[in-house]
C-alpha cells in the first residue's frame, strides 16, 4: 500500500492533463477537382448503357459518387462555363455566346477560384477557359494562380499544341488531354499539403476529331462510323486519363479529404445515343442541356453509388462547393442557384425542391427571348426559336414526343410567365461584348 499515494498523484496529475489539453484540431479544408469536359453528352458513358464505348474509370467514380440524374447545363459551353464558376445564369455575367466577345464574362463577376483563393486555397486551372482571352477577363485575372491551358474556345491541333501557361506561349509535346491531365497531375503533387481547386476543363470530345490512331482503331472495330469512332476514341482516351487522375490522388494520400466533381457542359456534339432524349448541343429540349454529375467526397459519408432524382444545375455547383468547404460566400454574390448540400446529406425538404423550376436561356450574337426553355419536377416547357411553344410531361413523355400546349393552357401560361419574367431579370444588365482592354 506504500504505492497508494504515488499512484493518487499520477492520477491526479493525468486527470489535469486531461482537463488542461486542448480541443483535437479541425480538419483540413477539403481539396476540390472539378472535371469539365467538351460536348460529352448524357449517354457518352458505358455506365448508362452505352454499349459502343467503354469508360470503366468514369463507371467507377460514378459507382464511388452521388449521381445527379437530373442535372442541366446551357445548350453551348461559354455559358454554361460562365454559370459554373459563378452559381449565375449566363446572362447576368454577360456571356451570351461562344464567339465574338459574347463569350466574356464580366470581371466584376465573383468566380469561385477568387472566392476559394480568398480563403488560402491553391487554384490552377489546366484546359479550355472559354471566358476571355484577355486579362482582366482571362484566368489570371479570373482567380487562378496557375493557368495552363488555351483561352478562347477551339484548338485546331490535339497533337503538339500551342498553349499557355500563365503569360507565356508554349509548345507542348503529346496529345492534348494527356497533357492537360500531367499538369493537372503536377499542380495537385506540388500542393498536397495545402488545400487546392484544381479546375481541369477538357476540350474532348468538342471538335477537330482527333485522337491517338490506336484509340481511334480500336473503337473502330466495333462497327461504328469514323465520325462516332473518333469521339468515343476521345472519350476513352479521356476516361484513361481521369483513371490516372484517380490514382494519383490515392497515391497521395488526398482521397478521402478529395471533392471530386464530374460534368460536362452541354449534350452532345452529333447524333449518337443519348438515353433517348430530343435534342443536342445547342438545342434548349432535355438532350441539350441534361449531363452527367458525379459528385464524390469520402469524408463527407455519404452513401456511394447514390441516385438523387431532384433538379439540379450548373448555377448550383459554387454554392455546394463552398458549402462542403465551410467558406460563407461575400455578401455581395446573388447566386440564381443554391447549395445540394441538404440533398447530399439526406435532410432535404423533398416537396419544397420539387417546387423548383429552372430556366434555359437564349444563347446567341442576337439576343432575344427564344429560344428557351422551363424545367419543372415534371414538364418541360419550350419557346422555339420561331415563337412556337410547346409542352411536354417529362415524366410520361421523356423522348418529347407529346405536345400538351393545347391540353393544359393553363399551365403552359403559368410556365411561360414564369419565363418571361426569369428572362427580363436576367438580363436586365449591359450585354453588349465589353471592348478589348
Amino acid at each position: 500500500m506504500r504505492n497508494l499515494p504515488r499512484l493518487a498523484s499520477l492520477f491526479f496529475a493525468i486527470a489535469c492533463l486531461t482537463c488542461n489539453s486542448e480541443p483535437p484540431p479541425p480538419p483540413p479544408p477539403p481539396n476540390v477537382v472539378l472535371i469539365l469536359t467538351d460536348d460529352q453528352g448524357a449517354g457518352d458513358l458505358s455506365l448508362v448503357g452505352n454499349d459502343s464505348l467503354h469508360t470503366p474509370y468514369l463507371d467507377r467514380l460514378g459507382r464511388e459518387s452521388v449521381q445527379f440524374e437530373r442535372f442541366y447545363v446551357s445548350p453551348v459551353c461559354a455559358p454554361t462555363r460562365a454559370s459554373l464558376l459563378t452559381g449565375r445564369y449566363h446572362l447576368r455575367t454577360g456571356c451570351t455566346w461562344v464567339t465574338h466577345r459574347r463569350e466574356v464574362m464580366r470581371a466584376e463577376e465573383t468566380t469561385l477560384a477568387e472566392v476559394l483563393r480568398a480563403a488560402g486555397y491553391a487554384t490552377g486551372l489546366f484546359g479550355k477557359w472559354h471566358n476571355g482571352e484577355q486579362y482582366p477577363n482571362d484566368p489570371l485575372g479570373q482567380g487562378f494562380d496557375e493557368f495552363f491551358g488555351f483561352s478562347g474556345g477551339h484548338l485546331n491541333n490535339y497533337f503538339d499544341p500551342t498553349l499557355q501557361h500563365n503569360r507565356e506561349t508554349v509548345k507542348a509535346p503529346g496529345y492534348i488531354t494527356d497533357i492537360l491531365t500531367d499538369k493537372a497531375i503536377d499542380f495537385i503533387a506540388r500542393n498536397s499539403r495545402r488545400p487546392f481547386f484544381c479546375y481541369l476543363p477538357y476540350n474532348v470530345p468538342h471538335s477537330p476529331l482527333q485522337v491517338p490512331d490506336k484509340y481511334f482503331q480500336h473503337v473502330k472495330a466495333r462497327g461504328l462510323s469514323d465520325y462516332n469512332a473518333a469521339i468515343y476514341g476521345m472519350l476513352e482516351n479521356l476516361d484513361d486519363n481521369i483513371g490516372r487522375l484517380l490514382h494519383a490522388l490515392d497515391s497521395l494520400g488526398l482521397r478521402e479529404n478529395t471533392i471530386v466533381v464530374f460534368t460536362s457542359d452541354n449534350g452532345p456534339n452529333g447524333e449518337r445515343f443519348n438515353l433517348g432524349m430530343k435534342g443536342r448541343k445547342g438545342s434548349v429540349d432535355e438532350g441539350g442541356v441534361r449531363v452527367p454529375l458525379f459528385i464524390r467526397f469520402p469524408a463527407g459519408g455519404w452513401k456511394p453509388n447514390l441516385t438523387l432524382r431532384p433538379l439540379a444545375a450548373h448555377i448550383d455547383l459554387m454554392p455546394t462547393l463552398l458549402d462542403l468547404c465551410g467558406i460563407t460566400p461575400p455578401d455581395s454574390i446573388h447566386f440564381d442557384g443554391q447549395s445540394l448540400t441538404p440533398l447530399l446529406d439526406g435532410f432535404a425538404n423533398l416537396e419544397q425542391w420539387s417546387q423548383r423550376l429552372l430556366f434555359t436561356f437564349p444563347i446567341g450574337r442576337r439576343l432575344s427571348p427564344q429560344p428557351g426553355a422551363v424545367r419543372s419536377d415534371r414538364y418541360r416547357w419550350v419557346l422555339e426559336r420561331d415563337s412556337s411553344i410547346h409542352l411536354y410531361d417529362m415524366t410520361q413523355d421523356p423522348a418529347q414526343e407529346n405536345d400538351l400546349a393545347e391540353q393544359l393552357p393553363g399551365l403552359t401560361a403559368t410556365l411561360g410567365d414564369a419565363y418571361a419574367q426569369a428572362f427580363q431579370d436576367v438580363s436586365a444588365g449591359d450585354l453588349q461584348p465589353p471592348p478589348i482592354p
